[in-house]
């Protein structure tokens, strides 16, 4: 196995592992049921992104292929890969935390890993929290980010994620 999918499985085994342990409140076998029976699964077809800095020749279209893994209405694990706009592979590992919600609207923020920007840990992995605003309906749902903007490393824009629900 490649040493870059190893890492991305470690994580996303550590990810799972801190979930199940944070949903426990004493009772394994609720919060291990509550990982492997998701309230639903999204499909994404990667990102479309409006960059801040117009004149940098950033791509902006960012197929890939990404799934997120619902808990339930607060929490979803997500993973994915895209190519970025620095025109490389990036893969990404995270959870969602969405606390606030209003009809068909949830708020909150992203809290995850990426790699794969040149000028970011020399492509490396690297954290990442990320303001974000979902809306979703019965199957179709976009996912709206604010990326912020680091200087010398990542340029910063409005994400765009369209998904679909492919379970339940």
């Amino acid at each position: 196995m490649k040493p870059r999918l190893q890492k991305l499985w470690g994580l996303l085994f550590c990810l799972l592992a801190s979930v199940t342990t944070a949903q426990a409140s004493g009772d394994f076998e609720q919060a291990f049921s509550s990982v492997m029976k998701p309230q639903a699964v999204w499909l994404n077809a990667g990102f479309y992104t409006l960059h801040f800095d117009h004149d940098k020749g950033l791509r902006n279209a960012n197929p890939g292929l990404g799934l997120d893994w619902a808990l339930n209405d607060t929490y979803a694990l997500t993973a994915g890969g895209f190519k970025n706009s620095d025109n490389q592979h990036s893969n990404y590992l995270g959870m969602y935390v969405m606390p606030w919600k209003w009809h068909m609207f949830k708020a909150g923020a992203v809290v995850g890993a990426f790699d794969g920007y040149p000028r970011a840990n020399q492509g490396g992995w690297f954290p990442a929290l990320i303001p974000m605003v979902s809306v979703e309906g019965e199957r179709w749902g976009l996912n709206t980010a604010i990326i912020p903007t680091v200087k010398d490393k990542l340029y910063g824009g409005i994400s765009f994620q369209l998904k679909y629900k492919i379970s339940p």
